[in-house]
């Protein structure tokens, strides 16, 4: 029994917990830091580059051009100016507004995300004036990261910014996957769907990648702007048709489609083009270095730890549901692991957005999962986004546990009304529940974890 002002056992269990969830979390975002991810894949030595297992003799270059896109580009393009230094002839990145790093040859330019804006064209068009510059013996690096589909944005001629800006809203609250999204993305585009690399043709391609896609799927991270495209004007026609969206799209980007269903304009390089045949692909960080990071870390901290699956993916609502229910089965039988227990995944859910309300995903899979163990003891779930940013929101996640229901009911909140309206933001910030980092400079989808003492 605790003396009165004292934290019960049960309240330092919960803060304990709470610890433990947060130390994962600075686990994994070390683990895919862009600036060491990129130094441990790229290498000088005299006037050779090493990539991987690929070896570029400099002095065959007559210049070297840098371009790329995304949140973790910036402290990308800071890594590879201190590997090549002087030897950059020039470059433009863009990043989400925060998202910046002090660099001296590499233009770093700020943009609208997840919607893009007249910023991101901007750079985009920079992008493109000095890939006309490149020729066969030019090297072209590429710093490719999640973000980068809003981030690069050169769309077909008759396409204006308000026509994409008015589809990728409606993409985004539809409930479509980033794979669905990035299909049409890439038709609609000069520089996505390997366009970036036919711009950069006949140069030599070096693409950098941080990956933001389950599964590391490189024609999806950020649209695949130097790899070929295995998709076509159908997906992107059907994509549309399956969630409802075609009786509201813009006139020009109907246009656009059509003309591509009808072989009017050429589709996307696939593969086999020969303009890839002088591009190297790597990946440098993704969800499954940083999920392996959160087992290390809890193993070191005494949890029994099971890695989940690296591949969650769904609506954040019903996924939240399975994940309670593996919560409290531990809870209760000590399966799949015995306590103390760790269970970690990763992956990206979607919302399809009803309410009026604020929130992301990942604050919209912890508001589920809240109420769904509302009364377990010992029992703490997590939802966290590697960028810092969970959807239009400045939170990165939520954190819940078996208090959270009745905290926020003495409060006067109703979890089930907050989670119709799609208005998890609110709710957890009047409760303090919510994880604020700040722009992490890099993103590789989200972190969840489950914690049972």
């Amino acid at each position: 029994m605790s003396l009165p002002g004292q934290p019960s056992a049960e309240e330092d269990s919960r803060k304990a917990r709470r610890i433990l969830a947060m130390n994962l979390v600075h686990a994994a975002l070390g683990a895919v830091e862009p600036g060491p991810a990129l130094r441990s894949h790229v290498s000088i030595s005299d006037s050779t580059l090493r990539v991987d297992n690929r070896e570029y003799n400099l002095d065959a270059f007559h210049h070297i051009y840098v371009v790329g896109a995304g949140k973790a580009s910036a402290p990308m393009a800071q890594a590879i100016e201190g590997i090549l230094g002087d030897r950059i002839t020039a470059g433009v990145v863009s990043v989400k507004y925060g998202y910046t790093a002090p660099t001296r040859r590499i233009e770093i330019h700020q943009a609208g995300h997840p919607i893009p804006d007249e910023r991101a064209i901007h750079a985009t068009e920079k992008m493109i004036e000095l890939l006309s510059q490149a020729g066969a013996d030019d090297l072209v690096i590429c710093l490719i990261s999640g973000g980068g589909s809003a981030l690069m944005v050169a769309p077909k001629p008759g396409i204006t910014l308000a026509d994409e800006r008015r589809l990728t809203n409606a993409l985004l609250r539809s409930g479509a996957t980033i794979n669905e999204i990035n299909t049409i993305r890439k038709h609609l585009s000069r520089v996505k769907g390997g366009g970036l690399a036919r711009l950069a043709a006949p140069a030599t391609v070096v693409s950098l990648i941080v990956s933001d896609v389950l599964g590391n799927p490189l024609d999806v991270i950020a649209s695949g702007p130097t790899v070929p495209d295995p998709t076509t004007f159908i997906d992107a026609w059907e994509i549309l048709e399956r969630y409802g969206l075609l009786d509201g799209l813009p006139a020009s980007i109907a246009q656009e489609l059509q003309n591509g269903l009808a072989g009017r304009v050429p589709d996307t390089p696939k593969p086999g083009d020969p303009i890839f045949e002088r591009t190297q692909n790597v990946v440098i960080a993704s969800n499954a270095h940083a999920v392996q990071a959160a087992v290390d870390r809890a193993r070191a901290d005494g949890l029994n730890t099971l890695l989940l699956s690296t591949f969650v993916e769904g609506e954040a609502r019903e996924v939240a549901k399975v994940f309670a229910a593996i919560g409290r089965e531990l809870c209760y039988s000590d399966h799949p692991i015995p306590r103390p227990a760790a269970i970690i995944a990763g992956g990206e859910t979607t919302v399809t957005v009803r309410g009026q309300g604020r929130g992301g995903r990942n604050q919209e899979f912890a508001l589920s999962a809240a109420i769904h163990i509302a009364g377990v003891d010992n029992l703490t779930i997590m939802a966290f986004a590697t960028d810092g940013t969970d959807g239009p929101t400045d939170a990165a996640g939520a954190i819940v546990d078996s208090t959270t229901v009745a905290r926020a009911t003495t409060m006067g909140l109703d979890p089930h009304s907050a989670l119709v309206d799609n208005d998890s933001y609110t709710f957890f910030q009047k409760l303090g529940d919510l994880i604020v980092t700040g722009p992490t400079n890099t993103n590789v989808d989200d972190l969840y974890v489950i914690i049972a003492g």
